[in-house]
């Protein structure tokens, strides 16, 4: 995902499609001097629908459209011939995308599956023709209804990508570096702060023929809750991962308090993030001996597992990807 063309965020008018009038009409017919009512009911007017796609990773697609609007259904005619239903406009979108009301925060939906199809702003129902209001004492209704108006509606989407692991940690924890060592993902990685400016996904073989999906978030820092740096941007992507991977290199000067703030961050964003199941990995590890790791490791939280990796070095990184497959599949 290059940085210019990942959108997590789009924002438009949806507007859908009148129905159609219903016909006030009558036979008129050689030989038929008292033909009765046949108008014919108006079509409805067109859905504007979300529709999932497992091919699409992102929202550029819309982001320049501004309006989006279904086509009117058509009006009855005589006959009992109804008008033809507006054209409904489906809009694909990749999976994860939540559908809101842009003013009032309302959570329509969510999309999460291939395929998956829903309404988004309902089309207006067609009026019924005048054949539908004779009886045995009106047998010559001079009225129809008219078409239901169409909805407009400002709608937001977000994207919160679906992945089974959520990588977290400042900026330069290695991230990126892990995930093109254990993925076929290919992230920008370099030694200055910032280095990932969007989310990258991978998807991580393991044995067996097994796989599971891993997302690179962009990195957190103190205050990132508040709106400090790129955090609070991507941070709702973190809502959507099963397992969190927490990775603070070895070299950091508190490993503890890295790992607490980012905690913190997570908290005061969502407190049911907390709610997930939880790794700790220190990157970095090829610089360590046995002897420093294990006096290290009596300093690292007890309430999480933890394990000592090295990404350039692949040290750990099939035990790493082990710890990863059991929290997935733990009940």
């Amino acid at each position: 995902m290059a940085d210019s063309n990942f959108i997590d965020y789009v924002k438009f008018c949806s507007r859908s499609g009148a129905g159609g009038a219903g016909s006030l009409h009558f036979r008129r017919e050689k030989h038929v001097p008292k033909g009765g009512p046949d108008g014919g009911d108006g079509g409805r007017g067109g859905h504007i629908v979300l529709r999932g796609s497992s091919q699409l990773w992102t929202l550029l697609h819309l982001k320049y459209k501004k309006h989006v609007i279904a086509e009117s259904g058509k009006s009855g005619e005589g006959g009992r011939r109804t008008g033809a239903d507006g054209k409904d406009v489906i809009l694909e979108v990749p999976l994860g995308t939540v559908a809101k009301d842009a003013e009032t925060g309302e959570v329509r939906f969510e999309i999460t599956d291939d395929g998956q199809e829903v309404i988004l702003t309902r089309g207006g129902r067609g009026g019924l023709g005048n054949d539908h209001f004779k009886t045995a004492t009106n047998q010559a209704p001079h009225y129809s209804q008219p078409g239901e108006s169409g909805i407009e509606e400002w709608i937001i989407l977000e994207l919160k990508l679906l992945a089974d692991v959520g990588l977290v940690g400042f900026p330069n924890a290695g991230k990126s570096t892990l995930l093109s060592s254990i993925s076929a993902a290919r992230p920008e990685i370099g030694d200055y702060p910032f280095t990932t400016l969007v989310p990258n996904l991978g998807v991580v073989s393991y044995r067996d023929d097994k796989s599971f999906v891993m997302a690179d978030i962009p990195g957190i820092i103190e205050g990132a809750a508040e709106g400090k740096g790129l955090g609070i941007r991507f941070l709702r992507h973190i809502e959507r991962n099963s397992i969190l991977l927490f990775l603070i290199p070895a070299d950091a000067p508190d490993i503890k308090k890295q790992y607490r703030i980012l905690v913190e961050e997570l908290q005061k964003y969502n407190p049911e993030l907390l709610d997930k199941k939880r790794i700790l990995a220190m990157s970095k590890a090829d610089m360590l001996d046995t002897e420093l790791m294990e006096e290290m490791r009596q300093e690292l939280p007890t309430d999480l597992p933890s394990i000592f990796i090295s990404s350039v070095s692949q040290y750990n990184l099939d035990k790493l990807k082990d710890l990863i497959w059991q929290a997935i599949h733990a009940d």
